[in-house]
């Protein structure tokens, strides 16, 4: 089911409508408050409106810090789907105090309502996103994780436009607000009436009554699977970038462009809608699985966009008379105005390619029993970041920098945390890479993608075309797959470096070096004796004509070592390629073949005890509807070589 068609599943569009009502709500009765402080010049406590507004964005965040890790062991131990509704049913009770606030005008009782919606937000963070893998299928949780997106920050757009209109509508405005938010609050429990019954995943987890003391240990669970804390810290990164971005957006139509809050809102729309598009391009862009590569393409695009935001400056400049301020048809009517316009949308959208698969990349990589405090623990972290972000403003504006420069600033820290990131988890660079290859390069069409089993240990096979074959059928495949390829391709400057990181198996011809092959031997045994995917091209170096070579019999000594099913798989549409030895030598005829079609055809699984080598090829053959080189013309050709004696040059050159 694709992911607008989740919305039609009772199995997660209750979900969907509980969380985006949430978030709706939340925002409507922030910015309902802010404005009413603000204009109502209320004081509370000796704090002045404009310390009062201040301290809102403090008070809605410090929840997630205090409870966060408590909610993570509550959702961790109880069903999710009761935990949907209780927290619902409480955001009634705390909409009723929020109506008997408004009512009477009382600013303090409001501010309390802030913080226990802050409590309410944080109790059901953790649930939200650690619920989704019961609720949707593998091949939906992408699309799950960019509705969610979506919906959010549609919410957090709309409930602050509404929450503004609706306090603004004159002395009966408390009473249209205190109405509405109700009204919300059951429409969202009503919602959550919808969410299907889910089982507990950690039953017998100890709940602390200290909400400080869960801290820690919620703290080390977050750390425990490195790639998740990395994609983690990712997450929080995005929320100070997107959090800095949104804080300089008033300060940059008033004070740089002159411009009036009709452009602000407008921004903000640009803003929200950039980042649903994004979210719900992640599917098409992944196919319905997890795309890692979209990460790395979605930092480029955030660093690239806000840098132009600082090149861009002040465009408005000179065509506003000093004291006033342009309306939003005035800004769009400039010459330049457009250009911001696209560079914030795209930033946007590429923010959305960015947070979509770290999110899923969390879920799918965390313990069942521990994914819920893992989300809290990014909860915290992601709560603190967004702190830091107004510490960053800060520092910036205390050193003299102004709104354009800061712009440049976030751009050149966004660039330097993703080196860092993917410096320490080259699997999301490689998946970039691999990404590009088979999407822009090509068009890659895959075939029964479900044949390649969701876990346990695999070995695939495939024909051998081109020397990027591997980074295609990395591409097109669910899970991390170990590739087996000649060892001196390591040895090649930036290329070795990147092999290693894509943890390529080096091997070697018996003939050149019997250890490394045997050590070669070992390690494929180790990586399917520890449950992963394994790959190799049993032809052993690229067809000259476009036939299929024969099968070493390594495939048989693999297989028999360790007796794990094989997938045999038919890439379709490479030869002729840049990459291919049709006409010669490969990579000699520049812009030949590119952005074609290509299909890699995926057979099902082939029990250990059927594998044969020829058995297995005649399979391949099948699958792409191949020629097949038989032995005899095998052997004129020169082709003849068993997997411990390739010794001749051209197969030494060529990817094993």
């Amino acid at each position: 089911m694709g992911q607008l068609g989740l919305l039609r599943s009772r199995r997660f569009v209750g979900l969907f409508w509980a969380q985006f009502l949430g978030a709706f709500n939340d925002n409507l009765f922030k910015n309902a408050l802010v404005i009413l402080v603000a204009y109502q010049g209320a004081s509370l406590w000796r704090f002045g409106s404009e310390q009062l507004v201040a301290m809102s964005g403090g008070i809605l965040i410090l929840p997630f810090v205090l409870f966060s890790a408590t909610a993570g062991q509550l959702a961790d131990r109880y069903r999710k789907s009761t935990l949907v509704r209780w927290v619902k049913a409480g955001e009634i009770g705390i909409m009723l105090i929020a109506a008997a606030g408004f009512l009477s005008g009382h600013v303090g009782l409001l501010f309390v309502v802030l913080f226990l919606l802050g409590c309410q937000s944080s109790l059901f963070g953790p649930v939200k996103y650690s619920i989704l893998p019961q609720l949707v299928h593998a091949d939906e949780l992408v699309g799950g994780n960019a509705l969610v997106e979506t919906g959010t920050f549609l919410a957090i757009l709309l409930g602050t436009i509404v929450g503004g209109v609706v306090i603004a509508s004159g002395p009966s405005g408390g009473t249209w607000i205190s109405a509405v938010v109700i009204a919300i609050a059951v429409a969202g429990y009503a919602s959550s009436r919808l969410v299907p019954r889910t089982e507990p995943e950690n039953p017998s987890l100890a709940i602390s009554r200290n909400p400080l003391m869960p801290l820690r240990e919620t703290y080390a669970v977050t750390r425990r699977v490195h790639s998740v804390f990395l994609s983690v810290l990712g997450v929080s990164w995005f929320w100070l970038f997107g959090s800095a971005i949104l804080a300089l957006l008033p300060i940059y139509t008033k004070d740089v462009l002159h411009t009036d809050e009709h452009v602000i809102t407008f921004f903000l729309a640009l803003f929200c809608a950039g980042i649903a598009i994004g979210s719900l391009l992640c599917e098409r862009l992944s196919e319905r699985k997890l795309e890692l590569g979209l990460v790395p393409l979605g930092s480029i695009g955030m660093t690239v966009f806000a840098f132009d935001l600082f090149l861009a400056g002040a465009p408005t400049a000179g065509a506003v008379a000093p004291g006033e301020l342009l309306g939003l048809r005035g800004f769009l009517a400039l010459p330049h105005a457009w250009r911001l316009v696209a560079d914030l949308t795209l930033l946007a959208v590429f923010s959305g390619l960015f947070i979509v698969p770290l999110n899923t990349f969390i879920q799918q990589r965390s313990l069942p029993a521990e994914r819920s405090r893992v989300v809290a623990g990014g909860n915290i972290l992601s709560a603190l970041f967004m702190v830091a972000a107004s510490g960053l403003l800060l520092a910036c504006f205390a050193a003299g920098l102004g709104v354009v420069h800061i712009f440049g600033v976030l751009a050149l820290l966004n660039a330097a945390v993703a080196v860092y990131i993917y410096r320490l988890l080259p699997e999301f660079l490689f998946r970039f890479m691999c990404w590009i290859v088979a999407n822009i390069m090509y068009r890659l069409r895959t075939v029964h993608r479900e044949n390649i089993p969701d876990e346990g240990a695999v070995l695939l096979v495939c024909n051998h075309v081109s020397f990027v074959d591997w980074m295609i059928v990395a591409s097109a495949c669910k899970r991390p797959a170990r590739f087996v390829m000649y060892h001196g391709f390591l040895k090649i400057p930036l290329l070795g470096w990147f092999f290693r990181d894509a943890k390529v198996i080096p091997i070697s011809p018996a003939r050149e070096d019997e250890h490394l092959m045997q050590v070669a031997f070992d390690r494929i045994a180790a990586e399917l004796e520890a449950g992963e995917v394994v790959c190799i091209f049993p032809e052993g170096a690229l067809t000259k004509d476009g036939r299929l070579g024969l099968f070493h019999r390594g495939v048989e000594r693999i297989v028999q070592r360790t007796p794990v099913p094989v997938v045999p798989m038919a890439l379709v549409g490479m030869w002729g390629s840049f990459f291919s030895r049709q006409g010669g030598a490969p990579m000699r005829h520049p812009f030949r073949r590119i952005w074609s079609r290509v299909q890699l055809v995926i057979g099902a699984p082939v029990p250990p005890e059927q594998v044969t080598a020829d058995g297995l090829a005649e399979r391949v053959a099948a699958l792409g509807g191949f020629e097949r080189h038989t032995p005899a013309t095998a052997h004129t050709a020169g082709a003849t070589r068993d997997d411990s004696h390739r010794g001749d040059a051209e197969t030494q050159r060529d990817p094993a």
